[in-house]
């Protein structure tokens, strides 16, 4: 019988790279999904160490998407051009809406290293000893604490989606060393899969960190692809400014040009150059109020 090999991948070809016998595993008991996630995570611990990754704008991304999964379990139908603008067009004093507040909480629940203070920023209803209480539900490995703080959460407040999935991202993130919370859980997961319990919701949770690693991995080498050409056009760039304007796009979801950090009219001037070269893309479709992102 011949052995299946690898294929040979080097340079950013690995980070989106899981192995079959992680992807295409038909596991059914605890011991066989726990393996397979295992796995998994440990590619993507490797990812999120490497330099070539844009760390900050993955996480962003993570959570547009995550805000994205948590509005329609609740029946809305808020997408990312739609949570994009609750945020970005948002005037001083002005209230984000329902949709905008969920997308503003996983921002911000990515934005720091992890701390009950910094998710507490992320979670303003939920006072920091509750916070901490909840992380401290979780025992075992990582997996299974982040399923037991998901269910604790829910347990209590059956309907906070959202604060379950952070928190339970928060778990792993602190079982694993990883210095800030990583969307996963909310990519992974179905709405049905929060109505269950115990050893079967940590089942479905081994499940959805296998999902959720492919998806990210693949996110994640996308990312570094159009960041690489984003350093490699940046000194076309002659705009005062444009080292601190490319930086803001490495690291952020969407940039308006009037955030960048340089007059109005560079600044519009400076977007449509990096459109032109390819390293940013515009993303609302508008002829005004335009966001652009890597």
């Amino acid at each position: 019988m011949k052995s299946a090999c690898a294929p040979h991948l080097s340079g950013l070809d690995t980070i989106g790279y899981l192995p079959l016998w992680i992807t295409s595993a038909r596991a059914e008991t605890i011991e066989e999904v726990a393996f397979l996630s295992g796995a998994a995570l440990g590619h993507l611990h490797d990812v999120l160490r490497r330099n070539d990754v844009p760390q900050a704008l993955l996480r962003e991304r993570l959570a547009l998407h995550a805000a994205e999964i948590c509005l329609s379990f609740s029946g809305r139908s808020e997408r990312a051009k739609e949570l994009r603008d609750a945020i970005h067009l948002m005037r001083p004093g002005d209230l984000p809406g329902p949709a905008g507040e969920t997308y503003l909480g996983w921002r911000r629940a990515v934005e720091r290293p992890v701390s009950i203070r910094g998710l507490h920023r992320a979670l303003p209803s939920v006072e920091p000893g509750q916070i901490g209480a909840w992380l401290d539900a979780g025992q075992g490995g990582p997996v299974t604490r982040a399923a037991m703080v998901l269910e604790a959460v829910l347990q209590e407040t059956p309907r906070a989606e959202v604060t379950a999935l952070i928190l339970a991202d928060a778990a792993l993130a602190q079982m694993l060393g990883w210095d800030y919370v990583v969307p996963l859980l909310a990519c992974g997961l179905t709405r049905a899969d929060l109505a269950t319990r115990g050893e079967d919701l940590r089942r479905r949770c081994h499940r959805a960190f296998v999902a959720a690693v492919v998806k990210t991995t693949r996110e994640a080498a996308d990312l570094s692809r159009r960041a690489a050409h984003m350093k490699a056009v940046a000194p076309k760039l002659r705009a005062k400014g444009a080292g601190d304007a490319v930086e803001m796009f490495l690291t952020r979801d969407a940039v308006a040009p009037s955030a960048l950090p340089l007059p109005d009219r560079a600044a519009r001037r400076l977007c449509d150059r990096l459109v032109d070269l390819g390293a940013v893309h515009e993303l609302t479709g508008r002829d005004t109020f335009r966001l652009y992102g890597v």
